[in-house]
């Protein structure tokens, strides 16, 4: 299969809005790549302009040595699956799932026995009788899904197609999309806003913000080391943790702006800049443990109070002012008070983040110093 690349693509809708800018990016063939962002970042346009649904302003999406964006939709080879099922009601679900192959005039046979395969592999071929009314709607998205493989595509787009199902359903369905993509190995685009989606779906992460994107990489590494305080914020839930701080040119090191705070230097340092920098501190709410179970290496340590707990059977979220800055720690650990009813707590050096306050960039550690 031929790889997917975008070169300079832009989308402007009438009115000067701009959904997509200078989008670049390469889709190694096979990949399940994952558009994640905010609503109204872009990711739904993407997808209509690899389906031929939208013309691009400017730019060029290839699929191998193939231009795509010049192709009338039909001769693209796209399967979409999309957010409201789409579904024919006056059809029974065999009819729906061939309704593709009866319009590239496949030979019946050759439709009765993919139809089969199809229907077994989604476990739903005790339903093929029916129609979409009188579904559930795990069931019409799994005829949805069903109607698109069946066609054997060279690329599969799915446009948040788990949004209109219970957490239950959605939790079943992406492993059975997961699934799905490990056997077929066909290049795909999955759009979502669900974070928890993107992460466990992914191969390839793509986070978008107000058409461009923030960062692409492994849904591991986006979370463990990402380019910007926005990727850092949308990845995680809770988000990652923040506190003020200053770069000083002079000492290669970091200051915090609240009393009760403290980085140790060997933590703190980076490769700085030319001038002192207000910088940000970023720390997950999970690196977030209790100060007696420090080490002598306790490179970050804050002192507050228990403002809430939020008991979640398997793990508890715990909220500490911090001198008015409320941080998030989550885990299984308790966090001890002492005689003034305050906590304290330390997160390891390894699990600070670094951003540059003026534009939210990551800033490089330096693990030698």
């Amino acid at each position: 299969m031929p790889d997917l690349v975008f070169s300079k693509v832009g989308k402007v809708f009438p009115g000067g809005v701009a959904a997509v800018q200078e989008f670049d990016l390469s889709i190694t063939s096979p990949t399940m790549a994952v558009l994640v962002g905010p609503s109204g970042c872009g990711k739904t346009t993407l997808l209509r302009l690899v389906a031929g649904l939208e013309t691009p302003t400017s730019g060029e999406i290839r699929l191998g040595e193939e231009r795509l964006d010049t192709l009338a939709p039909k001769d693209r080879d796209v399967a979409m699956v999309f957010q409201s099922y789409a579904l024919y009601p006056h059809m029974t679900v065999a009819e729906n799932l061939s309704f593709g192959l009866r319009v590239r005039r496949t030979p019946k046979e050759n439709i009765a026995a993919r139809v089969k395969e199809v229907a077994a592999t989604l476990e739903i071929d005790a339903l093929l009788g029916r129609k979409p009314g009188e579904l559930s709607g795990g069931q019409r998205q799994r005829v949805a899904l069903g109607r698109a493989i069946i066609r054997r595509p060279r690329v599969f787009l799915f446009d948040e197609p788990l949004s209109n199902l219970d957490a239950r359903l959605r939790a079943d369905m992406r492993a059975m999309i997961k699934k799905l993509y490990n056997r077929l190995r066909v290049t795909s685009i999955y759009v979502t806003h669900d974070q928890v989606e993107a992460m466990t779906i992914g191969e390839q992460l793509v986070v978008m913000k107000d058409g461009r994107i923030h960062q692409v990489g492994p849904p591991e590494m986006c979370y463990r080391h990402p380019a910007d305080m926005f990727v850092a914020t949308f990845l995680g839930s809770p988000p990652m943790n923040f506190l003020d701080g200053q770069w000083r040119q002079g000492t290669g090191a970091i200051t915090l702006t609240l009393p009760s705070a403290s980085i140790s230097p060997a933590a703190a340092r980076i490769p700085g800049p030319d001038s002192d920098e207000p910088v940000s501190v970023g720390f997950r709410p999970e690196d977030v443990h209790p100060l007696e179970l420090a080490s002598e290496h306790a490179e970050l340590t804050l002192r507050g109070r228990i403002v809430l707990e939020e008991p979640l059977g398997h793990e508890t979220l715990t909220h500490i002012d911090v001198e008015g800055r409320e941080i998030v720690a989550r885990g299984r650990e308790t966090f001890p008070r002492d005689g003034e009813g305050a906590v304290r707590v330390r997160v390891p050096a390894d699990n600070i983040h670094l951003f540059s306050a003026r534009d939210g960039r990551r800033i490089a550690r330096d693990r030698a110093g």
